[in-house]
């Protein structure tokens, strides 16, 4: 097996029973894979860095999970990736998918594309519809990887290639690649690549709330574009003071709604 960078690292030391920062992308998951089996899965929406993670770990195992989260806002493109895994690596992806009766309750109290009129029911959105599936998913694993990196975004600057989550060990295997990088290993070893990269996409989410990126933009730049300042759905990192305390109520009203509806 060949990788693009295997002097990073000389092999697996362990940290407080993970492993260390200096760990390269294919040992920290050859650990997971070895450590927790089918506890482990890889976390992803199909964009270059998480499938550069599905084909270091079919290089390593032909046994793994893969989960992607279906919101109901998914470009078509995102569903064929779907079949184009299961092709290349034969692997059946699972899929998260939110509560349909607190999406429904969402939908009648703010309409359904509510995250364009306010960034706290924006968050309500992506909390519905991917923060709370993912986490009940997630609750079945020992361990998940996902691709973020350090270079995407000055909110991931600090991102810990190995963190524990309350019992479960998140993997980002990846968070000291660069983009370059990214690119050289999906070159080299042909992987897939979803096909909105070639309209100009950067960084691939829900078909309303992406667009493609302008020259000279940053990668995440067609993330939420109508939004200033962080621009995260609280997969990763939570939304701070007035904008939190918002999604809170509003997150408790739409529940509240949809135990109103299942009581009816």
């Amino acid at each position: 097996m060949n990788y693009p960078y295997p002097d990073r690292d000389c092999g697996l030391t362990l940290v407080n029973n993970l492993p260390h920062e200096a760990t390269s992308a294919p040992e920290i998951l050859r650990w997971a894979l070895g450590e927790y089996g089918n506890q482990f899965a890889i976390s992803t929406s199909f964009q270059s860095e998480g499938m550069v993670l599905i084909d270091m770990a079919s290089r390593i195992s032909n046994d793994f999970r893969v989960i992607t989260l279906d919101t109901g806002r998914l470009p078509e493109e995102t569903h064929t990736m779907i079949e184009t895994v299961y092709n290349r690596y034969g692997v059946r992806v699972e899929i998260a998918a939110p509560d349909a009766n607190e999406v429904s309750a969402m939908v009648a109290q703010h309409g359904t594309n509510l995250f364009y009129h306010d960034a706290a029911l924006r968050m309500l959105c992506c909390r519905v519809r991917k923060v709370l599936p993912l986490e009940r998913k997630l609750g079945e694993l020992g361990a998940y990887a996902v691709g973020l990196r350090r270079a995407q975004s000055d909110s991931r600057s600090f991102v810990p290639k190995v963190e524990r989550k309350g019992t479960t060990a998140k993997l980002s295997p990846l968070a000291d690649w660069s983009k370059d990088e990214v690119e050289e290993y999906t070159a080299k070893h042909r992987v897939p690549r979803h096909p909105l990269y070639e309209r100009g996409f950067t960084s691939i989410g829900c078909g309303p709330c992406t667009r493609a990126t302008l020259s000279g933009e940053h990668e995440r730049a067609g993330r939420w574009w109508w939004e200033d300042g962080v621009k995260e759905c609280g997969l990763h990192y939570s939304a701070n003071g007035k904008a939190e305390r918002r999604i809170d109520v509003l997150l408790r009203e739409v529940q509240q709604a949809r135990s109103n509806a299942a009581v009816a």
